[in-house]
């Protein structure tokens, strides 16, 4: 049975997401308002939502459980992230800014037809099939992680848990739009940094110490402190080495991240908040990598990895703060969860319904639709989540890598490269998407498990480079590179 102090941490977090909610349905009435926030957002909430969306639970539960059962191997994992991070916001976001704002873009597929002259829309049904299908199953993947969490810290059934999860998620998110997310991402940034930071330093105190920590892990196995763990220096050490920094290829142009340059007031906002970005990401991966390996010390044998952070909150505090690991962990999951239903309902409404099949619908008309299309795929990944209980740390890297895939090295080389095509592109995105699918499908095994981002980014870049040699790259597009690049 819960303590009665868990409840009440649960039940005042739920209070502020809902009042939140309510405080951004005020701006959410027309299109921009719901999926953008009015491109009105400060660079602290831009930064803060970017990072806990781009982390999810596969942060809490699955980082920490690889640092749980791989220990030091799994910093490679921690040196992809800030790489990516970095990169994002110091060479992508501006550029990305300048362009969406000169073609007051709202969603990624509204840059991609604008930049292209693609006048017959291929780039955005292309664009909403890849993004349904992944965005789907990596909400199924988030709604996992709720039903594992409801289960380790209350004692719910699993089923249980992922309904109350969705239940929470869809409603601020149906009311309030985008800055309900953004606000929520927001506080659930906090949260996590808070958590992460604390967790990792009680965890190493109770062992010991630092000497105690690597002496407890080299009892249990000395593969736990090499860097290449129990590979070693080998082929398949490599590969898993280079598949874990390629987790943050993604980082660099993935939509639900790119929304996020989009709504921000101006490019100003985007240079100051690379600084708190960067900072975040360190203290979300260090933090979930050395708690995972305290974990690994204190509580070994373990039957899930994945529950350390839920066993390490319970055993390591008293009831009130585990109350409060369990909101950061809900945090994780609920700041990607809102962002991926905002994602997949901009796809429907505004890349199918307003710009493809019917120009002439209203704002509000589109504001409703967006509602429900948000309630439709938050039950479409709910079917898919009651099915069975996944490994959260791949089963969001397989829809990470799979969006990743299909919009990086496409939208890269448009930022970057003059000659760039639309045929490029729509080659790319799908030899993206494609290699991603069925690397995991046949080639994985064969290939020391190499992450399928590594192969998936090489067809992208591969297709939307080999084709863009090949046929006109749009007409104009080098001179607005070049004046773009040359703007203040």
């Amino acid at each position: 049975m819960p303590s009665g102090a868990i409840l009440a941490v649960l039940t005042v977090y739920g209070i502020v997401l809902l009042a939140i909610g309510f405080w951004s349905s005020r701006g959410s009435g027309s299109v921009a308002g719901y999926y953008v926030a009015d491109k009105s957002l400060p660079s602290w909430v831009v930064a803060f939502s970017s990072n806990a969306t781009g982390e999810s639970a596969w942060l809490l539960l699955g980082l920490t459980g690889m640092g749980y059962m791989i220990g030091i191997h799994a910093l490679w994992i921690v040196l992809g992230e800030v790489t990516g991070v970095a990169l994002a916001w110091v060479f992508v976001g501006t550029r990305f800014k300048a362009y969406t704002d000169r073609y007051d873009s709202i969603t990624v597929p509204d840059y991609l037809e604008t930049r292209f002259r693609d006048f017959r829309h291929i780039l955005r049904i292309v664009s909403v099939t890849i993004l349904l299908t992944m965005v789907t199953a990596y909400t199924a993947a988030q709604l996992t992680a709720s039903g594992k969490t409801f289960s380790s810290f209350l004692g719910t059934t699993y089923e249980t848990g992922v309904l109350i999860g969705l239940a929470f998620i869809l409603f601020y998110t149906i009311v309030g739009g985008f800055k309900a997310v953004a606000y929520n991402d927001l506080l659930h940034g906090v949260l996590m940094f808070g958590g992460l930071f604390v967790l990792p330093i009680v965890g190493i105190i109770a062992v010991g110490g630092w000497s105690e920590l690597t002496a407890g892990l080299r009892a249990i196995d000395p593969k736990l402190l090499e860097p290449m763990g129990s590979f070693g220096w080998s082929a398949a050490g490599v590969a898993s080495a280079l598949g874990f920094v390629g987790i943050g290829l993604a980082f660099l142009a993935t939509p639900q991240l790119l929304i996020r340059f989009i709504s921000a007031r101006d490019r100003d906002e985007i240079v100051e908040g690379s600084i708190i970005a960067v900072i975040c990401i360190v203290v979300f991966d260090l933090g979930a990598v050395f708690a995972g390996m305290a974990g690994r010390v204190l509580f070994d044998g373990l039957a899930d990895p994945e529950t350390i952070l839920p066993t390490m909150s319970a055993e390591l505090f008293p009831p009130v703060f585990t109350g409060v690991f369990m909101v950061v962990v809900l945090a994780a999951i609920i700041s990607t969860v809102d962002s991926l239903l905002i994602l997949a309902s901009s796809a429907v409404v505004r890349d199918l319904v307003q710009k493809v099949f019917n120009p002439n619908v209203s704002d509000r008309q589109l504001s409703l639709l967006g509602r429900l299309t948000t309630a439709v795929v938050g039950f479409g990944a709910l079917a898919l989540a009651l099915q069975e209980v996944r490994i959260i740390f791949w089963f969001v890297l397989f829809a990470w890598s799979g969006i990743g895939s299909a919009f990086g090295p496409v939208v890269l080389c448009s930022l970057f490269w003059k000659r760039t095509t639309r045929a490029g592109v729509i080659a790319g995105m799908i030899a993206g998407f494609l290699a991603t699918v069925f690397w995991v499908l046949f080639f994985k095994e064969k290939f020391y498990d190499l992450y399928e981002m590594i192969p998936g980014f090489a067809a992208g870049f591969a297709a939307t480079i080999g084709v863009s040699l090949f046929t006109q790259a749009p007409e104009g597009a080098g001179e607005e590179m070049d004046e773009l690049t040359a703007e203040p």
